[in-house]
């Protein structure tokens, strides 16, 4: 069984920068997506951004494009989001998510349905 567990988060100033990890464990597979969305108040969920175990491959929204970079650490098995530039606009919890395989077709609109989720951190972006 896969187990997320988030840190980071918190409140910070338009235009600064967050940093969210996600600690996993329980992967029986080596092929495997860790991903993060985003709900925010009155909104759908969002899938920010995800990358691929095996080869490292990321994927943006548009919405985050250039500004938030997803990477990881294989030794710890820990996935992390780097938030640059936020804007009130991403105000919202995040949740890390997580799913074997191998096919990243339509992989950002799948991550709401991942099998398997942290407990979500809210980030706030106000002055």
């Amino acid at each position: 069984q896969v187990q997320l567990v988030q840190s980071g988060g918190g409140l910070v100033q338009p235009g600064g920068s967050l940093r969210l990890s996600c600690a996993a464990s329980g992967f029986s597979s080596k092929s495997y997506f860790i991903g993060w969305l985003r709900q925010a108040p009155g909104k759908e969920r969002e899938g920010i951004s995800c990358i691929k175990s095996t080869d490292g491959s990321t994927y943006y929204a548009n919405s985050v494009k250039g500004r938030f970079t997803i990477s990881r650490d294989n030794a710890t098995n820990t996935a992390y989001l780097q938030m640059n530039s936020l804007k009130p606009e991403d105000t919202a919890v995040y949740f890390c998510v997580a799913e074997s395989g191998n096919n990243d077709y339509g992989l950002l609109a799948r991550l709401p349905f991942f099998s398997s989720w942290g407990q979500g951190t809210q980030v706030t972006v106000s002055s």
